[in-house]
């Protein structure tokens, strides 16, 4: 049984499916995948909208999410003009527009500086404590793995401990 939200997912249809995954899961990956046509603000609009937001309410949390990860001086620009740790930190934004309550991020400071870096563990930490997030994280940085609840370690595919 694989559940989220109280609700079981395993027997869904793919639209249902889909549509989850927008509503309740945030991902973040360690290469940011952003839209190459589309400028960091769009990036960040487009699963909202996608959810049906309305949009000048989409687009102002677009913005307060792009502040507060302080990348908004790029929101007009194409991540071709942005640096990866930038690109990255709108790939953050993107994957917490729509509240959702699991964020699923592989490496996400990987691509950062040591300052960015601790401003975005600091904001997992916030956002945790704010909107009671899910934040699954999987990280070779132990600065963001000790700030955890639990973690898990894994080596050559097995779980050799846990805290």
């Amino acid at each position: 049984m694989v559940e989220i939200d109280g609700q079981n997912i395993i027997n869904l249809d793919k639209n249902h499916i889909a549509k989850i995954r927008n509503e309740k899961i945030g991902f973040v990956f360690q290469f940011h995948h952003l839209l190459s046509e589309f400028t960091a603000l769009e990036n960040v609009l487009m699963p909202g909208l996608i959810m049906g937001g309305k949009s000048n309410e989409v687009k102002a949390k677009a913005v307060d999410l792009l502040k507060k990860l302080k990348v908004n001086h790029r929101s007009e620009h194409k991540p071709s003009e942005m640096s990866g740790g930038e690109q990255q930190r709108v790939a953050v934004a993107r994957a917490l527009i729509n509240s959702p309550s699991v964020i699923l991020a592989d490496e996400p400071s990987g691509n950062l500086d040591s300052s960015n870096a601790s401003d975005l563990h600091a904001l997992f930490v916030e956002l945790k404590k704010e909107f009671n997030q899910t934040f699954v994280i999987v990280t070779h940085n132990r600065e963001l793995a000790n700030l955890a609840d639990r973690v898990i370690e894994i080596a050559d595919g097995n779980i050799v401990g846990h805290e």
